[in-house]
């Protein structure tokens, strides 16, 4: 759970946190495995991505993780850093704000991820329901500056309100 001093992350504080650093995720290991995969399912599967004889001939000297692969992690990065509002609950995928891809990912023997996160934004809404844009800057181990920048938006209800389901 993300703390400074002894300020719990809630959706009641949320916007004393803009600006704040909340925390950072674990490490995810992605292999040329997953990226096919990923290739598969999102019906991208192209040399750049999947073909590792192809790519080692290409700019990057081999396969390169999708952004897309990167930004689908946007999720698990939040949970897994604890990031979880503790008066929040159902929190609903509301879409992303300036994502770019910065610098391209090579898998080769395997590449591991990490997000830094921060509150971006935080936007009241009807009975203590939350906007909240997240900023995302995505590190891929070895290599020099971010790979990636998102914000992403998450609608958050209160625990004690109804739920929308």
């Amino acid at each position: 759970m993300a703390e400074v001093g002894e300020k719990p992350f809630l959706l009641a504080n949320a916007l004393e946190w803009i600006g704040e650093p909340l925390g950072v995720s674990d490490w995810v290991r992605l292999d040329q495995t997953q990226v096919n995969v990923f290739g598969e399912v999102t019906r991208w599967r192209t040399a750049g991505h999947c073909d590792v004889e192809e790519a080692s001939k290409g700019p990057y000297g081999g396969t390169i993780v999708h952004g897309f692969h990167m930004v689908s992690l946007l999720s698990h990065f939040f949970r897994d850093a604890g990031l979880m509002p503790l008066d929040g609950t159902n929190q609903l995928n509301y879409g992303l704000d300036r994502v770019r891809v910065l610098q391209p990912v090579v898998i080769g023997d395997g590449v591991r991820l990490r997000s830094h996160m921060r509150l971006y934004d935080a936007t009241p809404k009807k009975d203590g329901q939350f906007l909240l844009n997240t900023c995302h800057e995505i590190e891929a181990e070895g290599v020099e500056g971010r790979v990636l920048y998102a914000e992403y938006l998450t609608y958050w209800f209160p625990k004690s309100a109804p739920s929308a389901n």
